[in-house]
């Protein structure tokens, strides 16, 4: 007996290789980060508001935490830039004490980063499957390149 010859939808696609997606991501990441600086950096103006939070150890924690975020942007293509940008942010949500609207500024931005993670999470998902964009379009044109060469057409045909 012969093997029943499998279908087309049977056999796994082959993935093109395309650049690695998240590279773009992490160019996000630092620019949030950025952003992120300037709020936190601008919280130094209401910061004499608030009593307790105009010292010299308020105004040195909350500017430092401004120029750790940008310095923080600039290594975000290293493997360990996203958990340093995680821990900032943990510590933009504890200078809450300080100043109670950098708070609610951090739970905005974390908020902000939880969709970040969530989309590169989905991103990296669809790569894997090979369903970006990126992949289908390669895959299409290298079957309409297969399609249009005779002999490679000849190779895909049965033998007797």
């Amino acid at each position: 007996m012969s093997e029943p010859a499998s279908s087309p939808a049977d056999t796994p696609r082959p993935v093109p290789e395309i650049p690695d997606p998240t590279k773009g991501l992490r160019a996000v990441y630092a620019a949030v980060l950025v952003l992120e600086a300037i709020v936190v950096g601008l919280a130094l103006l209401v910061l004499p508001k608030f009593g307790v939070g105009a010292t010299p150890l308020g105004v040195g924690l909350i500017g430092g935490l401004a120029v750790a975020m940008v310095l923080a942007s600039g290594v975000q293509r290293r493997p360990w830039g996203l958990g340093v940008a995680l821990a900032l942010q943990v510590a933009t949500i504890a200078c809450g004490l300080l100043v109670p609207a950098l708070a609610l500024v951090g739970l905005i931005f974390a908020a902000v980063w939880a969709g970040l993670l969530l989309m590169a999470r989905d991103v990296r998902r669809r790569y894997a499957r090979g369903e970006l964009p990126a992949q289908v379009a390669a895959r299409d044109a290298a079957a309409r390149a297969g399609a249009a060469d005779p002999a490679a057409a000849a190779e895909g045909e049965p033998q007797p």
